[in-house]
């Protein structure tokens, strides 16, 4: 996994959610949490971003609905 540090843009094009949806769920303990780059600067932990979209997509396809090709 990558140690690489997402920018509040990049963890927004990644999961599709918005702003005011990623500090909602980071404030419910359902994201991952921001780290402090700065004073006045935060970002995500790309492979704790990674790790949250995985296990949402586990959860939708447990969900039983089944897709067929």
């Amino acid at each position: 996994m990558s140690n690489k540090i997402l920018r509040l843009s990049q963890v927004i094009n990644y999961t599709g959610m918005s702003r005011s949806s990623i500090y909602l769920l980071m404030s419910q303990g359902s994201f991952p949490l921001s780290i402090s780059l700065g004073a006045r600067a935060v970002g995500w932990v790309e492979s704790e971003i990674q790790l949250w979209i995985d296990k949402r997509i586990k959860e939708s396809r447990s969900s039983g609905v089944k897709y067929e090709q």
